[in-house]
């Protein structure tokens, strides 16, 4: 029996796809048909490229209501409009993303409120302040701001409390003072508590994968690791400087960030902490706060120097970077739930909100802008480490006082390598030894 092959075509393959697209032309893609493909391709990509920085409009809002510093926000988990922000001044107000709006506001501390926590269920939410108490909110959905609501419950503890963050499936809470206290929401003292040679503790969070697993950041510059269903701390590692904040990666539950006073992040792998992963640099103050997006893909830091940056998760330089005229110093920053916008609370009192990716499209997109947008996508990843490409890519307008400090940040590790350098060649042969760069940040580590 003869096999014959034949020719299919399927209607919907060539037909209008939605009511204002147009009809698919069949293409050869024989490269003898097309010689040129690769010319007009790179044309293209240059062309992406610069339209990409023509059309970064990363600023989308501001929420103005607070009459003191934004110290510290925190996200809803199962709600993508739900955002809470505790002031310098005690206050917290709740948020509706959707309509840039205060859904209700309470004076709920004397003092700096210095953390929030939601629940994983969404219902409820912890804060924390310089009053020593923690507290227990339902989230309201009342219009009325006048009505001040009561909290659900009021833990007392000993001293002044600077963290606060809840278990991923328990309810259960984890604080951090003068020691790290574990909490279970139905009882009024603590079940357990750490401590480990630090003054105070200034940040505490639980990993949201191990979610028996938690880190800590001291004021003596440590990094300290607790499993909860042990008694002792597990590891400590103490560094040149402090840390300010800790974020664990949501994808890959071993790695965490530390947000330095060095002006660096460092991304440690808790299975290995004699050095760090990655060093990210590009700040020119003290990095005051980090958090991951949602992918695991990024993350955002909140600086000193009043900018905010976006970095790779592996990459030690910065993708974007978001600054304003009147934004002052940035305590602290997150993602949305849908990775797609980024919140930053400063010392002006405004919570802003901004795009990931800077010149991406808001509204809705049709099925042939979206496949545009794929084939630039393609075309700048294909063409990305051609010298012209990148330049135009990696080129952001920075504010004097930055471009002033990142020259001269430059100049000083110029002299430091020179001096390195001038040591090892008037050294005795085998004499001199330099640390790697990944190693010198780590000092001690203990277990």
């Amino acid at each position: 029996m003869v096999k014959i092959k034949t020719i299919s075509r399927i209607e919907g393959h060539y037909t209008k796809e939605c009511t204002n697209d147009v009809l698919k032309m069949f293409r050869n893609r024989n490269p003898s048909l097309h010689p040129f493909e690769k010319a007009r391709e790179y044309t293209r990509a240059l062309t992406s490229v610069k339209l990409d920085k023509m059309m970064a409009k990363p600023f989308v809002g501001a929420l103005d209501g607070h009459s003191d510093g934004v110290w510290c926000t925190a996200m809803s988990k199962t709600n993508i409009v739900q955002f809470f922000s505790g002031a310098c001044d005690g206050e917290i107000r709740a948020w509706d993303l959707a309509q840039k709006k205060t859904v209700w506001s309470v004076n709920a501390h004397r003092g700096f409120v210095r953390g929030l926590a939601v629940a994983p269920d969404g219902q409820s939410f912890l804060s924390c302040g310089d009053d020593g108490t923690v507290k227990q909110w339902a989230i309201e959905t009342s219009q009325n701001l006048r009505e001040q609501p009561d909290p659900m419950r009021t833990y007392v503890g000993k001293g002044i409390y600077t963290s606060i963050d809840f278990h991923w499936k328990e309810p259960k809470f984890a604080t951090a003072g003068e020691k790290v206290d574990i909490w279970e929401c139905d009882r009024s003292d603590p079940i357990h508590s750490y401590s480990w040679g630090a003054d105070s503790i200034t940040c505490v969070k639980y990993n949201p994968a191990e979610v028996n697993i938690m880190a800590s950041t001291g004021s003596d510059r440590n990094v300290c690791l607790y499993d909860i269903r042990a008694s002792v701390p597990m590891r400590k590692v103490i560094l040149s400087m402090r840390s300010n904040k800790l974020a664990w990666n949501p994808m890959e539950p071993f790695y965490f960030v530390l947000a330095n006073e060095d002006n660096n992040l460092y991304t440690f792998d808790m299975r290995s902490m004699e050095r760090a992963i990655v060093i990210h640099k590009d700040h020119v103050s003290a990095v005051m706060d980090v958090a991951f997006s949602p992918t695991g893909r990024e993350f955002v830091s909140g600086s000193y120097d009043r900018t905010t940056r976006i970095f790779g998760c592996r990459s030690g330089k910065s993708r974007e970077v978001y600054h304003t005229k009147r934004m002052q110093r940035i305590f602290c920053v997150n993602y949305t739930s849908d990775a797609r916008f980024v919140l930053t609370g400063s010392d002006d009192t405004n919570i802003r909100i901004w795009k990931a990716r800077a010149s991406q499209k808001i509204a809705k997109m049709s099925v042939r802008e979206e496949k545009k947008m794929q084939y630039r996508e393609s075309l700048k990843k294909r063409f990305g480490h051609l010298p012209e490409l990148r330049r135009i890519a990696n080129h952001r307008h920075l504010p004097k006082s930055i471009k002033k400090a990142k020259d001269l940040s430059e100049l000083q590790k110029q002299s430091q390598r020179k001096k390195t350098e001038n040591k090892k060649r008037h050294s005795k042969p085998g004499k001199f030894e330099q640390k790697p760069e990944k190693t010198q940040a780590v000092i001690k580590e203990q277990s």
